[in-house]
C-alpha cells in the first residue's frame, strides 16, 4: 500500500487501540472478582462497551476537528506566502512550517519553487473542508476504539469462573500492549522488544492511576 493510500497512519491506529485497551482495563480492573456476581459482571461488560462506544465517537469527532484545523492552518500559511512583500519573506514562512530537518536542508531555490507552486494554486483550493477520506478515518478510529474492548471483555463472557476470566483478560491485554509497543518501535526505528515491555509497564501504570482516581 502506498503512503498516499493510508487513511490512518500506523501511529494513529496504534494509539487508538492502546486508548481503547486502557479504557477497557480501567473498568475491568476495578471489579472485585472475589465478590462479583453475574449481574455485576454483566454490568461491568456493558460499562466497558458503553465507555468505548462513547469515546470512539468522541475520538472520531476530535479527529475531524484536527483535520479541519490543519487545513485551516495550511490555508492561512498559503495566504501569508501569497501576500508576502518579498520572496525572502515567503521563504522564511515556508521554512518555518517545514519539519526541522527539512527546514535545514532546503535551500533558497527549493523554497522558491514551493513559493511559486503555492502562488499558482487558486485560493479556493485552500478552503478548509472535510473530505470523504476524513470521514472514513473518523469511522476507522471509532471501530478501533470499540473493537479493542473485546479482547479484554470476551473472557468474562465465555468463562464461568470470574477469577480465571480476569487472569485471561489481563494476559490478553498484556500481550496486546506488548504487540502495540513492538509495532510502534518498528515504525519509529526503536528497539522493538524493549519498547514492547515499556508499553506494558506504561499501560499498567496508567490503568492503576485511573482506578486509584475513580476510573
Amino acid at each position: 500500500m502506498k503512503l498516499s493510500d493510508r487513511v490512518l497512519e500506523p501511529v494513529e491506529r496504534l494509539s487508538e487501540i492502546l486508548f481503547g485497551l486502557i479504557m477497557a482495563l480501567t473498568i475491568t480492573g476495578a471489579v472485585s472478582v472475589v465478590t462479583a456476581d453475574r449481574v455485576q459482571i454483566r454490568t461491568m461488560l456493558l460499562a466497558a462497551l458503553g465507555c468505548n462506544l462513547a469515546w470512539g465517537i468522541i475520538d472520531g469527532g476530535m479527529y475531524l476537528m484536527a483535520r479541519l484545523g490543519e487545513r485551516g492552518r495550511n490555508a492561512l500559511i498559503a495566504q501569508n506566502v501569497r501576500e508576502a512583500a518579498y520572496p525572502e519573506e515567503a521563504h522564511r514562512i515556508i521554512a518555518n512550517e517545514l519539519p526541522p530537518l527539512l527546514g535545514l536542508i532546503f535551500e533558497s531555490a527549493q523554497l522558491e519553487l514551493i513559493r511559486e507552486r503555492i502562488t499558482q494554486v487558486r485560493a479556493s483550493n485552500f478552503r478548509p473542508t472535510l473530505t470523504g477520506r476524513d470521514w472514513l478515518g473518523a469511522l476507522g478510529i471509532f471501530f478501533l476504539v470499540v473493537l479493542s474492548t473485546f479482547p479484554v471483555v470476551i473472557p468474562f463472557i465465555v468463562l464461568e469462573d470470574a477469577r480465571t476470566a480476569l487472569r485471561t483478560s489481563n494476559a490478553l491485554a498484556v500481550l496486546l500492549l506488548f504487540v502495540c509497543g513492538f509495532l510502534f518501535a518498528r515504525h519509529a526505528g526503536l528497539w522493538p522488544f524493549t519498547t514492547g515491555v515499556i508499553m506494558v509497564v506504561i499501560g499498567a501504570a496508567l490503568v492503576s492511576v485511573a482506578i486509584a482516581l475513580g476510573g
